[in-house]
Formats: C-alpha cells, structure tokens, sequence
C-alpha cells in the first residue's frame, strides 16, 4: 500500500451544510448558536445558498399546523432533500401529544432546546444516529386527554385515591417528628389506619383486579407518584450494538435511582436493602449484555435462540446474584465465616422458568441482528423511537421479574441466615416477625396471581409487564393473544376462565329479567296500584261530601 507524501498538502474538508428554516428572529438567534460548532457546520438559510446537498435541514416550528399537515410537510421535505435528515424544533407550550410526536417521519426531534443541546443534537445526526427530546410537556397532555375519557367509576376512584393521599401526607408530616401527647400520636396512626382500609375499600370497589392487594398496611410510607417525564432518545447509531448502547445508558440511570415497587405489587423485591437492589438490577443488566454478544457470536435463530436463551437463564442469574451477594464477602454463621455467596448459589433455585414472560425471540431478534419490531400492529425500524420505547419495556420487564425470583431466594436464604439480614435487607426486616410477615405476603400474593389473577389475565389476553423508572416500577398491561397458554391451565384455574365466561354469557339476559321485572313493577304501581289507590280515595271524598250535606 502505497503511503501519502507528507509534503504533499491534504486537501481540508469541507465543511457540512445545514439548511435552516425558521422565522427571522428565531433564524439570528439559531445561526448564532450554529456558528459556535468550530467552523465544521455552514449553516444556510435558503436553498439557493447551498452548494451542492445539504447534510442536515433544521426546521423550527412557529405556527403549530394540525397533526395530518405537519407530518405531510415533514414527508415533503424528506422527499425534497433526501437523504439528508430532518430536525424538527418545537415551539413553546405546544399543544402536540406525545404518541403524535413520535410517529412523525424525521430523525431529530426537540423541544425548546438550549445552545449546547442543539450542537450536540446536530452532531449525533450528522453522525448517522437519532435524538428524540420532548419536555413533561407533551407526556402529561396525554395523560391529561386519558382522564378525560374516565368513566364515573374511574374518575370516583382517580379522585378519592387522591383525596386519601393527600390526607395521608399529612398526617405523616404531624407525625415526623412525633408529637409529645401521646394521645395525638394514637390518634394520628389510627387516621393512617382508617385511611388504608379506605384505600383497600376503593379499590376493591372501582379498582381493576388485582389492585386491591395493593395497599400497604405495614406502616411504611408509599412512595410518591413519578412526576410527568418527557422522551429522552439519544440514538448514535442504528446497528444492533447501537440500539443496545442506548437501551442500556436508559436503563442504567433507571437502575441507579433506589427503584421501589409500585404499591406493594413485587414484594420480594421491596425487601432488599436500595444498595443491595440497585446492585442486582445492575448485575442483570451486566448479564444480559454478555449473554447478548454470546449470541451474537454464536449466530443462532428461531427456535434454536429461544432453547439457548432459556438454558442461560439459570447461570445468568446465579452471576448476577453473585456479583449482587460480593465474591469476596464473608458473615459469620454458626460460630464460623461462610462465603456469602457460594452459599445463596447452593441453597437458591433459580432454574424456574417465568410464565408470565412475553416471548423473548423477537426483543433479541432486534438487539442481535437489528429486525424489524411489530409495535401495536405496525412493523417498525429497530431506529424508530417507539420500536426503542418498546424495547426498553420488554427488557425492564425482563430485567424486574429476573429481579423478583433471585430476590425470593435471598429471603428464604435470609431467614434460615439471621446474620445475613443486616447485609442484604432493609433495616425493617431484622426482626424475625417482620421478615416472616413478609414472606407470608409473598407466598399469599403468589397463590392468589396463580389461582385467580394470572387465569384472568390470560384469559382477556392481558400480560402485565413491569417499566422501570426513575424511583418507580410501574406495571403496564399488553395485549396479545394468549390461546396457547389459555389452554395450559389447571382444572382451578379453568374453573375461574369458566365462571367468566358464564358470566359473559348470562348478564345480557339477567339484564334483560331485571329490565322486565322493574317494567312489570313499574305497571303494577302506576296502572294497577295506583288506580285503586286513586279510587279508594274518590270513594272516601265522595262519603264524606254526602255527610257534610246531610249535615
């Protein structure tokens, strides 16, 4: 290979092209920012002052155009300057909902950005990748239209579930620190009391199934609701090892926030210590990279990919227990140091496949080779922002469950170990009541999904998945067909498919009995009840005319 003359010149590269539409003053202040990328951005602000293809166009919204007609203004222009991307910049308070927003055809999307975001925004698209920014904004108008769709029923349960925890942070904060009559602290727990059998009450009312085991009745303070979020997607490339790089930056920032269960839902999991959680959750994570470029390099598919991601799973999570437990740890147990973790692997059972588990063969499809992902019934690119949202649900869900069942094994390992609680559990669970209590609740709340809420979930073809955010684990319900399963039931659970299945079947015509009976009841007091009723009474005046005349 020859070698380049070092005498010789190089010929400096020229620099790229951004073509910028926007108002006058939102066009000054753009170009000012823009003229800070160190002279390898030009940016133009009509086409005639292109040379050549531009390399980014940059298109600030002033006028806010109905949906249809931004997204065909978008598609024009990606036609017009192909294959140069689009960056599209929102105004303030812009009235557009998320679900919206991401489905617009472009590759850059930010709201009210700064100077250093939109540099930084600039070179990951010139680079080839993606960014979606969107403020709380827009999240929160969608939230706000989906409660305006409630029903009665809904509303009455959004509402009083609000009311009661309001009053319950109050009474929290009379409570810390304590007040000095004793009389005011009984009087302020037992308020706490009434207000979590209100809470239960409501639910089992107007709640869907299942959140009425939601409620905490240990004491212990429920954490807050996540405030409105917006979408942050920094996409640097579009291969299979770029959506991972991004899926994971995601995830790691949810995982080092102490993660705490939503209402009660994953118990096993609220009782590790937040260090000891936050280092699982990170170990997983760890885990399924490595399992991840194992089959990539392996190069496998199909069936043969789901067969060998289930025969990892037990030593993925016999490796993230370890790193969560420490290799090198060592507590005293019976007068001598036992390794900590050589003894959770060999008392844990950790082979148990999970149920509740949607396939995984198109999620690894994705972040191994790249496929095309079905989104709510439409096939999306792997780069696309709703197929990367989508994607980070199935993993965090996969991530949160795998969390659970090693998270079982540590309490069971914890109550046969006293000296062990102190390492891996809260400070709550000390006390060998406390660490019984909950592994009865657990046990409860497993018998009870297997028996009653997994057989009616299945049977609405309904898979709860878990989302992991910043101080939260949300649940969210997926719909997909669930037949197969459906047919693997027990008799007991059948049992339940069959009763709601009767009950389908029955309630139009008890509906229509009902209606019947209340018509016919209805008749009979007006037409037949009242009429001798009215008679009765035309009799009694009549008498009583004829004595006031003989009178």
């Amino acid at each position: 290979m020859a070698r380049r003359d070092p005498t010789v010149p190089t010929q400096p590269q020229s620099p790229a092209q951004l073509l910028v539409f926007a108002e006058p003053l939102q066009r000054d202040g753009l170009l000012v920012w823009l003229a800070a990328g160190d002279g390898a951005w030009k940016p133009v602000t009509a086409p005639e002052q292109l040379e050549g293809a531009p390399q980014l166009v940059i298109w600030s919204l002033s006028a806010q155009p109905e949906p249809a007609a931004l997204a065909a203004e978008l598609q024009q222009l990606q036609e017009r300057w192909q294959p140069a991307p689009v960056l599209l910049l929102l105004p303030q308070a812009h009235r557009y909902p998320t679900s919206v927003l991401l489905q617009l055809p472009l590759q850059g999307l930010l709201d009210q950005p700064d100077a250093a975001g939109l540099r930084l925004a600039v070179s990951t698209l010139l680079g080839g990748g993606r960014v979606v920014e969107l403020g709380a904004a827009a999240t929160a108008e969608r939230g706000q239209d989906a409660v305006a769709a409630l029903g009665l029923g809904q509303w009455l349960l959004i509402s009083g579930l609000q009311q009661i925890d309001a009053e319950t942070r109050v009474c929290r904060r009379l409570l810390d620190p304590p007040p000095e009559a004793w009389l005011a602290e009984l009087l302020l727990l037992g308020r706490l009391r009434e207000l979590a059998a209100a809470r239960q009450l409501l639910l089992w009312l107007w709640g869907p199934l299942g959140l009425a085991w939601s409620g905490s009745t240990d004491g212990r303070e429920q954490p807050p609701p996540p405030a409105a979020r917006g979408v942050t997607i920094t996409l640097r490339q579009r291969s299979a090892d770029g959506l991972w790089q991004a899926l994971r930056e995601r995830l790691n920032q949810s995982a080092t926030a102490p993660a705490l269960p939503d209402h009660g839902q994953l118990l096993a999991l609220d009782g590790l210590h937040p260090d000891r959680r936050r280092d699982l959750l990170l170990a997983l994570l760890e885990q399924f990279e490595q399992l991840r470029q194992r089959l990539q390099h392996d190069g496998v598919g199909g069936e043969t990919l789901l067969q060998r991601w289930q025969d990892l799973q037990p030593e993925l999570r016999r490796q993230a227990l370890r790193h969560m437990a420490g290799s090198y740890v060592q507590l005293p147990w019976q007068g001598d140091l036992r390794p900590v973790a050589a003894i959770l692997m060999a008392s844990s059972e950790l082979t148990l496949l999970d149920g509740d588990l949607p396939d995984p063969v198109p999620m690894l499809g994705t972040l191994i080779q790249a496929r095309p992902l079905l989104v709510e019934g439409r096939l999306l690119a792997p780069d696309e922002p709703q197929a990367l949202l989508y994607l980070e649900l199935l993993l965090s869900n996969w991530l949160v469950r795998s969390a659970e069942l090693i998270s079982a094994e540590v309490l069971a390992a914890c109550a046969d170990w006293p000296e062990l609680r102190r390492y891996l559990l809260r400070p709550e669970l000390l006390a060998t009541r406390n660490l019984e209590r909950l592994r009865n609740q657990l046990n409860a709340r497993q018998r009870w999904s297997s028996w009653f809420e997994r057989p009616i979930q299945v049977y609405e073809s309904r898979r709860p998945l878990y989302r992991l955010e910043h101080g939260a684990i949300q649940t969210v319900d997926l719909l997909e067909p669930r037949d197969q399963e459906l047919r693997q039931l027990g008799w007991l659970q059948q049992a339940v498919t069959l009763a709601l299945e009767s009950r389908d079947a029955l309630a139009p015509q008890l509906r229509s009995l009902v209606r019947g009976l209340g018509n016919l009841l209805v008749m009979l007091l007006t037409q037949v009840v009242g009429r001798a009723i009215g008679l009765i009474g035309r009799g009694i005046l009549q008498g009583m005319g004829r004595s006031v005349g003989r009178s």
